[in-house]
Parts: C-alpha cells; sequence; structure tokens
C-alpha cells in the first residue's frame, strides 16, 4: 500500500463526510507499567486488513487470544474499560481506544503482552505520538456510520449521558463535570467537534484524575503500588499532588478522551452530538448498546473528500 506524506497523514476528511477506512502505514510500540498492576508492559500497534476493525491480541499467551474491541466484550471493572473473550481479559483499554478512534484508524491489531494496557502518563498521549509515528494508509472500503436520529439518554438524575441528532456532520461531544464549589476541580464544562486534528490537540494529552483519599484507598487495597503523583494527577483540597495542569479544565477533557474511548466499541462512525454530565465508563457503554439496539449502521458506498 502506498505511504502518504507526512503532512497528508493525518488531514481529517471532512468532519462527518462518509470517508474510506484507514490502517497504519507501519508498525510501532509504546513500553510501559499498568498503573492498576504496576507491571511492566509492551503494546505493539500493526495494520490489520479492511473490515477487521480493532482486536486486542494476547501474545503473552501460547496461543495468543484475540479479543476485539467490541461493546459485547466489554465486562464491568471499576474505574477502567475491560474487555473478555473465553475468560481472557484486557483492561484499562480506553486510552488507546480514544487515540486509535480519535486519530481515524479504523483497522488494527494491537498486541499486548500482559493483561493491562501501559498506563504511560495517564492521557493518550504517548499513543497518538507513536501511531502518527507510523502513519495511516487510506484502505478500499467506506467506513460504516450510525446517525443518531432520535434523543437517546441512560443513566439516572444525576449522572447521565446522552445522544442527541446533531444539525452539522461529524461527532461533537460536550463533557461536564460537577465536584462542587468547594473542590480544587469544581464544575467544568467544554463542548467539541472531533476530528483529528481537534482530538490531537484539545483531548489526547488530557489525563487521567483522582482525589487524594481515593488513591489513598487504592494503595491500601495493593493497587497503583508503582504509580505517583507524577504519573497522573492526584488532587488534594488545593489541587494536583505534586504536578501541575496542561489545561486549566484537564479534567473534564479527559472524561470527554474517555468517552470516546468507549463510544469507539460502537465499531462506526457515531454522528451526532453526544453531552455526558458526571457520566463514565459504566454508562458510556450502555448508551452505545442502546444505540446499536435503536440504530442501524450504515455501509456507505461513496465518499466526499475535503475540497
Amino acid at each position: 500500500m502506498p505511504r502518504h506524506s507526512s503532512s497528508q497523514r493525518f488531514q481529517s476528511i471532512c468532519a462527518g463526510a462518509v470517508r474510506r477506512q484507514a490502517t497504519l502505514a507501519e508498525s510501532v510500540s509504546v513500553e510501559g507499567y499498568g498503573l492498576w498492576s504496576g507491571r511492566d508492559v509492551r503494546v505493539q500497534f500493526h495494520p490489520a486488513d479492511v473490515n477487521s476493525g480493532v482486536v486486542f491480541v494476547r501474545d503473552d499467551l501460547d496461543p495468543p487470544v484475540r479479543i476485539s474491541a467490541v461493546v459485547s466484550n466489554r465486562i464491568e471493572m471499576p474505574l477502567r474499560t475491560t474487555l473478555a473473550d473465553g475468560g481472557v481479559t484486557v483492561e484499562m483499554v480506553e486510552h488507546v481506544l480514544a487515540a486509535v478512534s480519535g486519530l481515524q484508524i479504523d483497522n488494527c491489531e494491537i498486541r499486548v503482552n500482559g493483561s493491562e494496557l501501559p498506563g504511560c502518563d495517564g492521557s493518550s498521549l504517548a499513543f497518538v505520538d507513536a501511531l502518527k509515528s507510523g502513519g495511516t494508509v487510506l484502505q478500499g472500503a467506506m467506513r460504516p456510520q450510525l446517525v443518531v436520529t432520535d434523543p437517546t439518554r441512560v443513566g439516572n438524575d444525576d449522572v447521565w449521558v446522552e445522544a442527541l441528532p446533531s444539525t452539522s456532520p461529524g461527532l461533537s461531544l460536550k463533557g461536564h463535570i460537577d465536584y462542587g464549589r468547594d473542590s480544587a476541580i469544581g464544575r467544568q464544562t467544554l463542548e467539541l467537534n472531533i476530528t483529528p486534528d481537534v482530538f490531537s490537540r484539545e483531548l489526547a494529552s488530557a489525563r487521567t484524575f483522582i482525589m487524594q483519599n481515593e488513591a489513598e484507598w487504592l494503595m491500601g487495597q495493593g493497587l497503583c503500588q508503582r504509580t505517583t503523583p507524577q504519573d497522573l494527577l492526584v488532587f488534594d483540597s488545593t489541587g494536583p499532588i505534586e504536578n501541575d495542569l496542561r489545561f486549566p479544565n484537564e479534567c473534564v477533557r479527559h472524561k470527554m478522551l474517555d468517552l470516546l474511548g468507549d463510544l469507539a466499541l460502537a465499531g462506526c462512525d457515531l454522528v451526532g452530538r453526544f453531552v455526558a454530565h458526571r457520566s463514565g465508563h459504566r454508562w458510556n457503554v450502555e448508551l452505545v448498546r442502546a444505540l446499536l439496539a435503536e440504530g442501524q449502521i450504515v455501509q456507505p458506498r461513496s465518499y466526499t473528500a475535503c475540497g
């Protein structure tokens, strides 16, 4: 397959326009350790055939086990998105999925030598940098779409996420969090129309955050023993401990990054406006389930390129 020049690699096809599928031009890798387990881990991203989607491969097992990144493989685990197939799991996949989805890489084999993806700095930045270095190539099939035509909401009065029809093409995300006026995090709201450029600039580097008492509780349970406040954002009553914010509203940006990663489990482009109010992984994924149950995925036959 011909490789695109660096100026072409991540040019966005018109936001919301029908587009061709894409995969990596070259394999790339990222190494680190799991934020939860503390174990060293390597993840490798490889090109994949058209219509194969995103597939994780546990290559530390004999034989290797393949786990497709689809909502039917998602299982409930606290504070992270986990996929399972045949009793084999791959954990903390949301930041990787956000990177792949945000850069419009549709077909990719992700080989990992452990059960947990590397946490890096708690964002998608390391994965985005690696994927950009590999470049992308367009493939000979169109990307399926699910267009939101009716409002769909899941959750309750306090925590919810909804999909709405949009008057503009593409995917729009709006995040809102509220930790109270007395919290160092406070209330934050942000809305973005997602393209590869916008994702790379506005969301990819936003890091995982946690309150100090929650971090202490997790460490008391034997988790996150290798993780320090320099590896993510740990907040006390005055702000992040031994760390500096990359954005004044970095926390809501990370929630939007998580939402994008969870929405990737739909396995198609979502066209609509998505609004999350204090939502987390559980309700993000429930919205995907609801949309797939109610909507119809369309396989386009033509595409419109940017002029």
